[in-house]
Order: structure tokens, then sequence, then C-alpha cells
């Protein structure tokens, strides 16, 4: 090992610790003191009660644990988007749990919180997946109800996906384990089965202060919408617990009992680890996203037995693409190829040099035809990302860039084996459009802690920002020297490198999570196995494309 590796190497572990660290502080929610006071009404936290319900000794992934990191400061913040949401296994169902975070603002729904919910549901829809809802919500976040009450991805949408799960046969069972207010009320209703924990569950559209204000009835909230009142007086839901442990137990026993699905038949054989060895990654992948390396070193520490079956290896060499494993499961992979490389493309000289990271004709070309290969084949797609664009100039525009470019975006658009996407590196621009970003649908989004995710990087960005604001300043006849004109460039940079962290696209859900290097197989593999639970129902088409 040189000594690039070994720098390359520190600096990716302190990236991966500071996710450990970062997370290890999401965890808290709402802080100690507010975890010791839900204890105190014998309420266990939302994590607390995912981790009792999934199996023991099973694997999970979290869903948007960044959602709101940096976010609403002048409302105390939201950690976690008020609510925890885990893919995991039930009795050894796999099935996705979304539990309010009562220790966040009594589980106030702010607009991320709406956000993060909705891609709960849309992980369910699209994978037809058993959701299970742990309720303990005051509902919406009232001095915020303009941003997350009447709109179409707002909180009304939830109940109308609970309907469409409904008729979709998607199982769905819900547990009233704290406050469960106004339209909230709805969600474990339009459940197939609704249990009520005794006397901390509640349910009604307006408590007893809102009651006595409208219509002037006085009443408390335990009889007005208790677990008695609602299991032997409405009817609205269908068990009583005792306590948390009981409705979770309870959730256990139905989930044990739901008969088998129907599969999409993906293949898998015996998972297998990588014959070269995964913590090298760290070593791999450069400190700086401009630096070159060779992204199949990537890919033989992701896949199993580390073995790849390169498709048209000599051709578009920019973008890599090929079958392998990833723990057992069958998939096609497309990777942007990270070093410089000689071209043998039809489209260019045989000569000209390539820059790693860029989209040329010829790989885009290569890339469209692969994906409707795995397409062909029923078999599921995983992106690396590391793309600084599709390349600019005479030469690709005359070579017919932006319809080669098209012709991918479409492929990966019109896919309907499920996409997983991992962002390792850069992506800025259309390359992230054309590398299956959050926009074109993958069925799971994940970042390293090295991602950069933006139009373009943070030095390309000042640079243009820069000319701009320097522009207007001179216009308003200010003199700007050569020390002025640097400290302008350093603090646009300095704002514009925030926004390309991978922790910012997470805490707006561009991203489904930042995750260790390391955790990148077991992703792909839970991944496909929730896709295995949703047959694909369209045959696939390119529709028009310019040939």
């Amino acid at each position: 090992m040189d000594i690039n590796f070994n720098k390359n190497e520190d600096h990716n572990k302190l990236l991966a610790s500071d996710l450990k660290q970062r997370l290890a502080k999401i965890k808290l929610g709402g802080g100690e003191k507010r975890i010791q006071k839900h204890h105190e009404k014998g309420k266990m936290t939302a994590r607390e009660r995912i981790d009792y319900l999934l199996d023991n000794d099973s694997e999970s992934i979290e869903i948007g644990a960044f959602a709101g990191e940096g976010m609403y400061k002048e409302h105390g913040g939201c950690p976690s988007g008020g609510v925890v949401i885990k893919i995991g296994y039930v009795k050894g169902r796999q099935c996705i749990v979304v539990a309010n975070d009562a220790t966040v603002k009594a589980g106030a729904w702010f607009p991320i919180t709406g956000k993060k919910n909705l891609r709960a549901q849309e992980i369910a829809i699209e994978n037809k997946l058993p959701i299970i809802y742990l309720v303990d919500s005051a509902g919406v976040y009232l001095p915020m109800q303009d941003e997350i009450f009447p709109d179409k991805e707002h909180f009304g949408r939830i109940f109308r996906n609970n309907a469409v799960m409904s008729s979709m046969g998607i199982t769905q069972i819900s547990a009233v384990m704290g406050s469960c207010v106004a339209g909230g009320a709805y969600l474990p209703i339009m459940s197939d089965e609704a249990l009520i924990v005794d006397k901390t569950g509640s349910i009604f559209l307006a408590g007893s202060y809102l009651v006595k204000a409208a219509i002037g009835e006085a009443i408390d909230n335990e009889t007005l919408g208790g677990a008695t009142t609602h299991c032997e007086i409405s009817g609205v839901t269908d068990y009583k617990a005792k306590d948390d442990k009981d409705a979770l137990d309870r959730i256990k026993n139905v989930m044990a009992k739901i008969g088998d699905f129907e599969k999409a038949g993906y293949n898998r054989t015996e998972s297998k680890a990588p014959a070269k060895e995964e913590n090298e990654i760290f070593g791999i992948l450069p400190k700086a996203r401009h630096e070159q390396y060779d992204m199949q070193e990537i890919i033989d520490r992701l896949v199993d037995n580390s073995e790849f079956d390169e498709y048209k290896a000599g051709y578009g060499q920019t973008i890599i693409t090929g079958y392998a494993r990833i723990d057992g499961w069958a998939v096609g992979i497309v990777a942007n190829q990270r070093k410089i490389v000689k071209s043998k493309g039809a489209k260019t000289k045989p000569s000209e040099m390539q820059f790693g990271g860029v989209i040329y004709s010829d790989s885009a070309d290569k890339a469209t035809r692969f994906i409707a290969n795995c397409n062909q084949k029923k078999i599921p797609l995983v992106f690396l990302q590391d793309v600084t664009g599709f390349m600019v100039g005479s030469k690709s525009e005359h070579g017919g860039i932006i319809k080669d470019g098209a012709k991918m975006v479409n492929a990966v658009s019109n896919s309907v084996v499920p996409k997983f996407t991992i962002v390792i590196g850069n992506s800025y621009g259309a390359g992230n459009y054309a590398m299956c970003g959050k926009a074109y649908d993958p069925r799971l989004i994940a970042a390293w802690p090295s991602a950069e995710l933006a139009v373009m990087s943070g030095a390309s960005a000042a640079k243009v920002l820069l000319q701009i604001e320097t522009a207007a300043l001179k216009k308003k006849g200010e003199e700007i020297t050569k020390e002025k004109e640097e400290e302008l460039f350093n603090k646009i940079k300095s704002r514009y490198d925030e926004q390309i962290s991978p922790y910012y696209a997470a805490a707006r859900i561009w991203t489904d999570a930042v995750i260790n290097p390391l955790d990148t197989r077991k992703w792909i593999s839970m991944g496909i196995e929730a896709a295995n639970h949703a047959p694909i129902e369209k045959p696939f088409n390119l529709g028009v494309i310019q040939v």
C-alpha cells in the first residue's frame, strides 16, 4: 500500500467515525430529559418500540435518520423529522415500521415529517411491503400548518395512501401508543387492524379542551377517546393492550400468521463475501473529490466473490457496466469510471483521452443498451454514482451528446426492474439524473459520507457566483480588490459547500440515508428482497428516442 492509500484510509475512516457520532446524537431524539419523562409515563421511546418489535439478531436499515437536520432552528429543531422509520423483520416477515417520536415536539408533524412519512408509504407501495404504524403524535405542528396541511404531498396524502394500499392488499397494522389527534385519527382506522394501549393511547378528532370550547361539553380525554371507549363503545379499535410491550407482542402475533406473497422472482443463490477485503474501500476512495481512481476496485469489494462479468469492456469506458451478485442476488451494475481512459469508441478518435467521471456519447450509449438488457432479463439495477456530468464542447455537441444522454435518461426513466442508487462521490448536474438520482425513482438511494450532490462542484459554482456578485458590486461603484475578491470567493464557496454535503441532502430526504460504505451490501440486498414482494406488472418500453 502506498502513502496515498494510507491518507485516503485515514480521511475516509474519519468520515465514517463522524457519521457514527452524528447518528448517536440523532438517536437521542428530543434529548435525555424528554426520554426520561417519556419513561415516567410508562411508555417506551419510538426507537425502543421498534427494537422490541423487530426480530432479535436480524438485519434492519433506517430510512431518513438525518431528516430535518439543521432545519427549523427557529422552532427548536426536529431531530430525525420527529419520526423513526426502519425496514426490518417481524416474525421473519420483512416489513417497514413507522414510529412517531413523541420526545420531539410531542410527535407533532413538521413539513419534513410529512415528507418522511410519505417516503415510507412510497416504499411500501412500490414493494408491496407490509407497513406497521406505531402512533404517538400531537398532530400537525400548528406554527407551520400552511406548509403541512393542504397540498398533494402534505398530511392528507397519508390517508389517501392508506386507502390505496388497502385496495392493493398491502398489510397495514396500527398501534395507538399515545396521542392520535384530529386528522391523524384516520390513520389507524384506515389500517387493516388497529390496537390501542390502555390509559396512554387516545384517539379523537378534537381533545377535551377543544370540545369544551366548541360545544360546551365537559369531558376528560380518557372518556372521550381512550382504549375502553374505542374498544367497547365506539368499536373504532380492534384490540386493547395493557402496555406498550403487550401491543407490540400482539402485532408480532398478527404478523406471524400472514400468508405468503407472490414473488417477483429475482435470481438469488448462496451469498458469498467479496474475495477482496471490503475495508480497503477506505484507502481506494480518494480524499479529494477531483482525484482519479479505478471504480472497478470499489466494485470488486462490493460484489460476491469479487466476480464481475463486464459488458462492453472496451467501449464507452467512462461508464462500467456488468453483471454480478450482491449477497446472492443477481444485479446489473452501472458505475462511473473515475480514472482517465483511452477511448476506442466509434464516435471518438482512438487516441483521445476521456476524463473519468464524465459521461460521453459512447458511454451513454453503452449504458442505455445495458439497462435494456437488464430489463429484458429481469435483473435489478445498481447505480454507483461518482459523476461530474456529461461532456461539453463542440466535439461532443456535434457528436450528439444530448441525443445519447437523452437515450440513457429515457432508459433509466422507463426501467421496470427495481433500481438502487449509491452515491459514492460526485453527483453533479444531469449526471445525477442519468445515473438514477432521486427524481428517477430508485427503490432506495443512499450516500456515502464522501458524497457531494449539487449542480456542480463547490469550486466551480463559487467561481460562477463570484463573477455575478462582483459584477453587481462594480455596478454599484464598489472597488473590488484582490483581497476582497478572495474574501467573497471563500464566503460563497463555504455556503455552497454546506449545501453539497451528503447530510444536507439527507436532511431534505433527497437520499434515504448516509451510510458507512461497509453497509452498502446490506442496503442493496434488503432492498432487492423488498422489491421481490412486487412482481413486475408492465413491459419495458423505451418510447420514442432519437437514434
